[in-house]
């Protein structure tokens, strides 16, 4: 498995290394946003570690370049802020997981685990429901409008529209996209929720997501 870790901080860029190759991944180490760009033009990645913060060109940035590039490599955001703003702003621009700093090495290991595992699981099978159908080679949502979805969110709606007009409830949703991860907080299927009807409307579908927390949740 090969990954790209952009992050300025070279003290954490080599702790971040070090701790990735033990691991037995190829890293690639680069300390700024256009550095990073720059790799990822000319390489092809498993998965793709970003700061935010970086010179030149920050995380936000990189991640739209290579989202306009139609570039769909996992990427797993790091940022010192912990405001909901914030990971709004970067699964917005198509990151698919993030990482407030900071945070324990074992919970990054297992993130990109994750990922790199995840990108694999994908069935080539276009799905439909109504007006919408999903993507799972460009991981795009599409209606009257085209928009990507984290890998989070793909797996969300992949689950939404195999089981059509049947509730699921979070424990389920939790368990099959989430693998009933410990880290997972109780609320993060209501929140992954909100971001999947902003994508619906983004689309501009008819297609609406129905149900809460207690009853579970369905299209419609």
């Amino acid at each position: 498995m090969k990954i790209l870790l952009a992050e300025d901080n070279k003290d954490l860029n080599n702790v971040l290394t070090a701790v990735l190759k033990h691991e037995n991944y190829d890293v690639d180490s680069v300390y700024d946003g256009q550095e990073a760009v720059d790799r990822i033009e000319i390489d092809s990645y498993d998965c793709i570690i970003l700061d935010i913060m970086m010179p030149k060109k920050n995380g936000i940035e990189v991640l739209e370049i290579i989202r306009g590039k139609n570039i769909i490599t996992p990427v797993l955001m790091l940022t010192a802020k912990a405001e909901i703003e914030d990971r709004v702003i970067g699964l917005d621009a198509g990151a698919d997981d993030y990482l407030t700093k900071p945070f324990a090495m074992k919970e990054l290991l297992a993130r990109v685990r994750a990922l790199t595992r995840r990108k694999n699981e994908y069935s080539t099978k276009k799905l439909s429901y109504k007006d919408i159908s999903l993507s799972s080679e460009s991981l795009e949502l599409r209606s009257e409008n085209t928009v990507r979805l984290s890998i989070k969110e793909f797996e969300l709606m992949q689950n939404l529209m195999l089981n059509k007009e049947r509730f699921l409830d979070a424990e389920y949703l939790k368990e099959r996209v989430w693998n009933n991860d410990p880290d997972v907080k109780p609320n993060t299927v209501k929140l992954y929720i909100s971001y999947l009807k902003r994508k619906l409307k983004a689309v501009s579908s008819d297609v609406a997501i129905e149900g809460d927390s207690e009853t579970g949740y369905k299209l419609c």
